[in-house]
């Protein structure tokens, strides 16, 4: 499903109003009833059925009839309540191009009001990366099927977490700017993935560099687990900055070594065949001693330790399921069981929600406007 953040401009008021009843819905619904979101969006009788329609017509609902008339809704309405939470905030103004797209996730830029340019990551776990999940993730609870949006809100938490606090430490990291839902707004980093990169002049500083941060985070007590060509990036001036973060764990995980390995190996890999370099010696887990606990005090930054627990136990579960040939695939707007409420990533019971939450999380939604398109970037204003 592409993402056109022109049909923004096509998007009322109301639309909103019943895109975030649909959300509120999915709270205790995997497919939320027409009925009941009429009742959470309150519209005027008659208006909510007229809206759905159209948000259908923009493939920002999807429409289930099997059980009965219900509404879930897909990667693209998701993504634009997040966009549209995080201008409220004024976390940023104008959607731009796209910067790169991936398996999991696809990247924009961003701009400020005062004219500073961000990138913002929209996290999709969906069908292409369901194997990807399956052997190393850990998002949700025991569970068969699994909902893709609390999973990629849980990927957006976790990764603004982790990339703040190395920040914080001085890690060669982008600058956490805020997140929302699964969207995480971060700066915009100079130069290019070291895929792209054809020639190095400093290759033995740029390896030792890259070594030394695998090493360095292995003290503080985390592995990146993802860390090769395609999540180092290196500017003209050969700094490298580490990129891409939802999937690290603890030097305590039960695989930390076999993680820790294969980090390095991608590496020393990538030297040989792009550059003909051989490095015969390899930093070993074993003799790392840990400076931190980075792992045990993240709870600070926001990723608290009940998300660790549950992404610990989806890792084993999955990897069970992987042991035993259940690899059946789910689609990218993948069913899931009765028991997921939290799709949101809320752990409320939507049918006991006051009105006064249920009206304030819609009348959030409220705000913004789109006013113009200038120069490729559709502009927006928040109005108070």
């Amino acid at each position: 499903m592409k993402f056109d953040v022109n049909v923004l401009q096509y998007l009322s008021k109301d639309d909103f109003r019943v895109l975030t009843a649909v959300e509120l819905g999915m709270k205790t619904h995997e497919i939320v009833p027409a009925d009941r979101v009429d009742q959470l969006a309150r519209l005027k009788r008659g208006g909510c059925y007229k809206v759905l329609k159209n948000l259908l017509r923009h493939k920002l609902v999807h429409h289930d009839s099997t059980k009965y008339d219900g509404f879930r809704l897909t990667n693209l309405g998701y993504d634009f309540l997040a966009i549209k939470a995080l201008v409220n905030r004024g976390v940023f103004v104008s959607v731009g191009r796209q910067l790169g797209v991936g398996k999991e996730s696809v990247i924009f830029e961003v701009g400020t009001e005062d004219g500073t340019i961000l990138a913002i990551k929209l996290h999709r776990l969906g069908k292409t990366s369901f194997r990807a999940v399956k052997s190393k993730r850990d998002y949700v609870e025991n569970r068969t099927h699994f909902n893709w949006l609390y999973l990629s809100r849980l990927a957006a938490k976790k990764e603004y977490a982790f990339m703040k606090k190395l920040g914080e430490e001085g890690f060669p990291v982008p600058n956490a700017v805020d997140w929302n839902r699964h969207c995480v707004v971060m700066s915009l980093v100079p130069g290019y993935p070291l895929v792209q990169v054809k020639e190095i002049q400093n290759h033995d500083v740029v390896f030792e560099t890259i070594i030394s941060q695998i090493i360095h985070m292995a003290e503080v007590g985390l592995i990146h687990c993802d860390f090769n060509e395609f999540n180092i990036m290196i500017d003209d001036n050969e700094k490298v900055t580490m990129i891409d973060f939802p999937q690290i764990v603890s030097t305590s995980h039960r695989n930390a070594e076999m993680y820790f390995d294969r980090d390095v190996e991608c590496i020393i890999k990538f030297f040989r065949k792009r550059f003909n370099i051989h490095y015969d010696e390899r930093p070993s887990f074993s003799s790392i001693e840990k400076s931190s606990d980075y792992d045990k005090v993240l709870a600070a930054s926001g990723f608290t330790r009940k998300d660790q627990e549950e992404i610990e136990k989806i890792t084993q579960t999955n990897e069970l399921n992987s042991e035993s040939g259940n690899d059946s695939e789910a689609t990218d707007e993948s069913e899931s069981s009765d028991d997921e409420s939290e799709a949101t990533g809320e752990a409320l019971n939507e049918r006991s929600l006051p009105d006064a939450y249920i009206e304030a999380s819609i009348n959030e939604m409220e705000l913004l406007h789109v006013v113009d398109q200038v120069g490729g970037l559709v502009q927006y204003i928040l109005l108070h």
